[in-house]
């Protein structure tokens, strides 16, 4: 099959990398649109060898042109299957592949909170443009049960729902001692200082503020906080930092694409988040061999791990529990076998196959016009890309 994946942009982030990881694990053949922004995982993606990346250019949130530019594509393309993610990219794709009568239009939801929708309020325009498109589509895969309850909350009918979860490419977070030394050697970490680490988008959803403030009267010359990632929290954080009278031990690592060495510097992984709707890096970390505090983690929830433990959202839990695991030191790297069992990205990516090819065989009035069609679409070649792209 012929799968168009439509995504908002491709800067780092948990539903981008995830998106990577599906494209190098799929039976299908497949090809990427960003709205904006194609960002460093295009480059990964490209690189990769496989799905050609094309950016529509957008420069605002509201542009018409584009839902045009992206339905002409996706016609020109003769697409088996459009899968959108993220929010604005679910308005544009289910409109365009609707309007394009492709037989099967799917969308992931990566990043519904109790509150806001991808750091965007729930407000009633947002929530109405959203049921809206998603009347559009056949399915949209939530991947975990908070994620599909939340969803039913807001107002999307159970039956078009399909919990499928992320999955955790278990060989991109291996660990890995040669690159734990050299991570360690780049930051002036000492082999037998004791590393707590947090990783991902700092904004202010991920708490990392709390993290600092937690750990600060742990911390000392045997042992140091990893910052991993950037976002607009960073000067709040180094603010934090000084405010604690840490600023020597609390290392800002910056955007990092080498996840599987940023994980294996650490002793401790924490994760802090005031809301989930999966928690990816908890998996990620937990398959690395690491030690997890979390606050927050559905992919959890009814799994059974040795490693992982749950805290309060507050400084006082949080330091409590880091304060045990130090006395404990360094631990032996164990990967938790349930990760695998359960979230082998192989695994879930034939799960979302299985799925395209499910949808593709009921009979609807765009699967039965694109058999009519499919004679005639033997020759059909790439599809055309917006103007830059390559």
């Amino acid at each position: 099959m012929k799968v168009l994946h439509v995504i908002t942009g491709l800067g780092v982030g948990g539903a981008e990398m995830q998106l990577r990881s599906v494209l190098q694990h799929t039976r299908h053949d497949c090809e990427v649109v960003t709205l904006y922004n194609p960002g460093p995982v295009a480059d990964m993606i490209s690189g990769d060898g496989g799905a050609m990346v094309g950016d529509l250019g957008m420069t605002r949130n509201t542009e018409l042109r584009a839902l045009w530019a992206l339905r002409r594509i996706i016609r020109a393309g003769a697409y088996d299957v459009v899968h959108c993610h993220l929010y604005r990219s679910q308005v544009y794709g289910r409109t365009a592949a609707w309007l394009s009568a492709v037989p099967v239009v799917v969308s992931t939801e990566h990043s519904i909170g109790e509150t806001h929708l991808e750091r965007r309020k729930m407000t009633a325009p947002v929530r109405a443009l959203y049921l809206a498109t998603e009347r559009l589509s056949d399915a949209t895969i939530a991947v975990s049960e908070t994620v599909r309850d939340r969803m039913i909350n807001w107002g999307v009918r159970d039956s078009r729902i399909v919990v499928i979860p992320n999955g955790v490419d278990l060989d991109r977070v291996a660990f890995d001692s040669t690159a734990r030394a050299r991570i360690r050697a780049e930051f002036g970490i000492g082999a037998g200082d004791y590393v707590i680490g947090v990783l991902g988008r700092l904004d202010p959803n991920k708490q990392f503020d709390l993290v600092i403030e937690a750990a600060a009267p742990l911390l000392g010359d045997g042992a140091k906080l990893l910052v991993v990632g950037k976002g607009t929290e960073q000067e709040h954080l180094e603010d934090a930092a000084a405010r604690c009278n840490v600023t020597g031990q609390v290392i800002f690592a910056g955007e990092r694409h080498d996840v599987a060495a940023m994980l294996s510097a650490m002793d401790l992984f924490v994760a802090s988040s005031a809301q989930e709707t999966f928690g990816l890096s908890v998996l990620e970390a937990l398959a690395n061999g690491l030690p997890v505090l979390y606050t927050t983690c559905p992919a959890l929830t009814g799994l059974e791990v040795s490693r992982a433990q749950q805290v309060p959202s507050t400084v006082a839990g949080i330091r409590a529990a880091m304060a045990q695991e130090l006395r404990a030191g360094q631990r032996d790297r164990l990967p938790e076998p349930a990760i695998e069992k359960e979230y082998g990205i192989s695994a879930v990516t034939s799960h979302i196959d299985d799925l395209y090819e499910q949808l593709a065989a009921r009979r609807t009035w765009r699967t039965l016009a694109a058999r009519l069609r499919r004679p005639s679409a033997a020759g059909r070649g790439q599809a055309p890309r917006p103007a830059g792209v390559p």
